[in-house]
């Protein structure tokens, strides 16, 4: 029961801490004058894409010689693969039900009035429409390409094999320099909500925006760290195996911050965060955990872990076809998280 408790507990401090981390991580952006895009690739995933990072480094340092490699790549693909097709899935479903909240609305506005223009704009394309579809998808091809070469390494063995995970870092340094160099508006205060460490303040201070990042940062990542301690109870609990908690229980606690700032985001009705924030949190895991793993373990792949890979790709290059035929709508969106379902299936049989 205690288990229980304390997973439904850290859940609810996970997404008010959430909540409280977007309103600073907006506040930064404007304070530091990033980019509105960069804003969700770079500052909301970089801290969302903290607590399995720290994951994989704290399992190949401090943990056992076999177990701490298993947990360490486990992280760096089971990440990914919920990100890229749990997180999506939640973003396409939340703006289904944003939609059809926004219909209802409109619906009851008495004969004579005047329906609300914001939403009848958020109604347009399911909230879609001001979706930047053409950078999304160059993530995602880079992406693609990032995480088809780390999973061709799990599979090979080679003298110089560790010394490669350098060259995932300097990938993500790549994609930290060409986002933070985008064309586009600096991120606005207009319209944002009082930074909550001074809620009677129009514009906050840069110290309140810095300690309000920081402290939510260490609430997430400690409330991360017990949920995971309470999935892995859950596994034998269950009967599962470590490797399907390892897989496909851990990782999804892990990846809970961004699942949950998608849903605040498109509460807010700012669907390009959101999938920006997604996006952005997937360049991560798909070189700094990785970089860690393959500096310091084998980065030896077994059924399991390349059946995540296959599945993560197949999910990566179902959204690249959506984006480039223009056929991303809430529903084909939400259809991503089928593809974590399958791989849960698969997983259960297998291991």
């Amino acid at each position: 029961m205690v288990h229980v408790l304390l997973l439904l507990g850290c859940a609810v401090v996970i997404y008010l801490a959430c909540e409280w981390f977007v309103n600073a991580v907006e506040w930064f952006g404007v304070e530091f004058k990033v980019g509105a895009v960069a804003v969700g690739t770079i500052l909301a995933a970089a801290g969302t894409a903290l607590p399995e990072s720290v994951v994989t480094l704290v399992a190949v340092l401090f943990g056992s010689k076999a177990q701490g490699n298993d947990i360490a790549v486990g992280a760096a693909m089971g990440g990914p693969l919920v990100v890229g097709t749990v997180a999506y899935g939640v973003t396409g479903a939340m703006l289904l039900l944003h939609k059809r909240a926004r219909a209802k609305a409109r619906a009851a506005v008495p004969a004579g009035g005047t329906a609300d223009p914001d939403g009848a704009e958020a109604l347009r394309d399911g909230g879609l429409a001001d979706v930047d579809t053409r950078r999304l998808a160059k993530d995602q091809t880079w992406f693609l390409v990032i995480f088809a070469v780390k999973v061709a390494l799990g599979l090979v063995a080679f003298a110089i094999k560790p010394v490669l995970g350098v060259v995932f870092f300097a990938a993500y340094a790549v994609y930290f320099w060409r986002e933070m160099r985008a064309e586009g508006e600096d991120a606005s205060g207009e319209g944002l909500e009082p930074l909550r460490f001074q809620p009677r303040r129009d514009t906050p201070a840069r110290w309140a925006v810095l300690a309000q990042t920081l402290v939510t940062l260490v609430v997430i990542f400690g409330a991360s760290q017990v949920f995971v301690a309470q999935l892995e109870w859950a596994g034998p609990a269950l009967g599962l195996s470590p490797v399907v908690v390892a897989l496909l229980l851990s990782p999804v606690a892990t990846e809970l911050p961004e699942i949950l700032n998608a849903i605040i985001w498109v509460r807010a009705g700012k669907t390009q965060l959101a999938l920006a924030n997604i996006s952005g949190a997937m360049m991560i895991q798909a070189t700094v955990p990785s970089g860690i793993g393959i500096l310091f373990t084998p980065w030896k792949f077994d059924g399991p872990l390349l059946l995540a890979g296959i599945v993560t790709a197949c999910a990566v290059g179902y959204l690249l076809w959506l984006l480039r035929t223009r056929r991303l709508t809430p529903v084909t969106l939400t259809t991503a998280a089928g593809f974590y379902a399958a791989f849960a299936v698969g997983l259960i049989l297998i291991a």
